[in-house]
Parts: C-alpha cells; sequence; structure tokens
C-alpha cells in the first residue's frame, strides 16, 4: 500500500512526518492521513515523494492493488446521471494516482461559482469518486432536478437532506424525502480531493 511505503522509507532514513511535510509544502496531518490510508497524495507531491527518497514512482505504488498515474479528464457540467457518459465538453486533464479499479469510479469537475468559498472558488478543480452513498458532512456532488451538477456539503437528517453551501451568503438547500424522489435530487459522487488553483 502506498502509506505503507511512504513509512517504511521515511522510517528507514530517521525522517519525521513533520520533515517530510516541511519538505512537501503539507500540514503534518496529510502525511499522517496517508500513511494510515486514509487519503493519498496528488500526483505532483508523489513525484517529490519519490524524489525525496530517490525512489520511483513504480516503487511507491508496485504490489497488489498498485496505485499508478493516470489522467482524467476535467468535465465541464453534466446533464444528468452518470457524469461519464454525459460530458458537454472536456476542459482539461488531471494527474492522479489511483488504483485500477478506483480510476473506473474516479472522473474530475470544474468549480464554477462561489457558493462554496472560501473553501472551493470558481476555476478550482475537485476530484470525485462516484457513489450514491455519503456520511452526513461529506463534500459531494448532486444533481437537483436537470440543473447542472453542483457541489455542497450534504448533511442528513431525520426529516430529508440539505445541500449546503459554505459561503454564508448562500441559502441551504433543504429536501424531504418526497422532493429527493419527486424532484429528484441524487448524489453523483463523493469529493475526495480539491486541486486550487495558483
Amino acid at each position: 500500500m502506498l502509506g505503507e511505503k511512504i513509512k517504511e522509507l521515511r522510517r528507514k532514513d530517521k525522517i519525521s512526518q513533520q520533515n517530510l511535510a516541511d519538505f512537501l509544502g503539507v500540514g503534518q496531518s496529510a502525511v499522517a492521513m496517508w500513511e494510515k490510508g486514509k487519503n493519498n497524495p496528488g500526483y505532483n507531491t508523489l513525484v517529490k515523494i519519490a524524489e525525496f527518497f530517490n525512489v520511483g514512482i513504480d516503487y511507491l505504488s508496485g504490489g497488489k492493488g498498485a496505485k499508478n498515474a493516470y489522467r482524467i479528464p476535467v468535465l465541464g457540467y453534466v446533464r444528468a446521471g452518470v457524469p461519464t457518459e454525459a460530458v458537454e465538453e472536456i476542459l482539461d486533464y488531471e494527474d492522479v494516482v489511483l488504483s485500477e479499479s478506483e480510476l473506473k469510479n474516479t472522473f474530475a469537475l470544474r468549480i464554477k461559482g462561489d457558493s462554496m468559498s472560501p473553501r472551493m472558488v470558481d476555476g478550482d478543480t475537485v476530484i470525485v469518486r462516484k457513489q450514491s452513498d455519503f456520511a452526513s458532512g461529506d463534500i459531494c456532488v448532486a444533481l437537483v432536478g436537470t440543473a447542472d451538477a453542483t457541489v455542497k456539503k450534504v448533511i442528513k437528517k431525520d426529516t430529508g437532506i440539505i445541500l449546503m453551501p459554505l459561503n454564508g451568503n448562500y441559502e441551504p438547500l433543504f429536501f424531504t424525502p418526497q422532493e429527493i424522489e419527486n424532484t429528484p435530487v441524487t448524489i453523483i459522487g463523493k469529493v475526495t480531493e480539491l486541486r486550487a488553483k495558483l
């Protein structure tokens, strides 16, 4: 596993998580999450890790269930259902490090608007894992009726769900179970990574 390889190399060279984090320009908590297998570094960061330990990317991502570098399209907007089958245009490509099985269920979207600022701003890109289930508080991509995809924090309630913007200038959207069915409101996937523009 990628995280185990990073931990193994770090301990072998007697490097602390903080030292590695400082070199990569990330928080120590990010390194801890990688090593626990709860998150993965982006492609550019993976390259830096390989350089730091003087190993190849193949070594870091090798073995059963290997994670390799792939290019995935950044989709413009989605009309309905499955993003990879309803693409209006491809805006760009992003390099990601995934297993082959993860690749089949991963896509990227460009953020439009400021309802999720300051965390996500217009022009940022999100990497999304296609799934319909989610935990309350996850940031997800949702389709509301026939509108374009929207990225919101989704909160589960006994009486329905709330699509919560992070920008206080926007109102939360509440949907009862009946409205979820009739509108419909569909969760397409969970945001797994944010790639901010410079």
